[in-house]
């Protein structure tokens, strides 16, 4: 967007649909598929103040973990492996700024790769919090439990949920976008 305000006001609006989001699909049972990295990815992408193009995603982070706090069952401050989920969505959002061209295949791509970082830093810091031991056997059985959803009888894929709600989410983000930024061109004509 050219102007950095509405895309910073459209962007702010994303935070608040986010954290309630992640806050009502904990109280679901719908875990993982919540478009946190989704976020990160997308405000790198399009705000060029990069201070907001981090602070976005770490404050819908924080707030739906304030609000799982407050109003669930789900802790929603919860050890070391806090820090290192916020350090992921920081890395998330840094992949976000590379991602420039947006086109389709490349936002796929990306936000395949951002669930990917997700996935691999916040199950590494369960590890560390030693809920499987401190070895390289616990390290592989903290992997193998984090698979979301795995069930022999549905035979889910790799943090299929976390990728459906990064994917879903994308796809809505960028699209909301590219119409603005194609009603905002046709306005200029007329």
């Amino acid at each position: 967007m050219k102007n950095n305000t509405n895309s910073i006001a459209f962007v702010c609006i994303l935070i608040f649909i986010t954290a309630i989001f992640r806050v009502i699909n904990a109280e679901a049972h719908l875990y993982n598929l919540v478009p946190i990295a989704a976020i990160g990815l997308f405000s790198g992408s399009i705000l060029q103040n990069r201070k907001w193009a981090y602070l976005i995603p770490l404050v819908a982070m924080f707030l739906s973990d304030l609000g799982l706090e407050l109003f669930t069952k789900t802790p929603g401050f919860y050890g070391i492996s806090q820090f290192i989920n916020y350090g992921a969505l920081a890395l998330v959002t840094l992949l976000g700024t590379q991602l420039v061209k947006r086109k389709p295949l490349q936002i796929a791509g990306f936000t395949l790769t951002g669930s990917l970082i997700f996935f691999l830093l916040s199950n590494f810091g369960t590890f560390l919090q030693g809920y499987y031991g401190f070895s390289f056997s616990g390290l592989i059985t903290c992997y193998t439990m984090a698979i979301p959803f795995y069930k022999y009888e549905m035979a889910t894929t790799f943090f299929v949920n976390s990728f459906m709600g990064d994917l879903l989410f994308s796809t809505i983000a960028f699209g909301l976008l590219s119409a603005i930024q194609i009603r905002e061109n046709k306005m200029q004509v007329i």
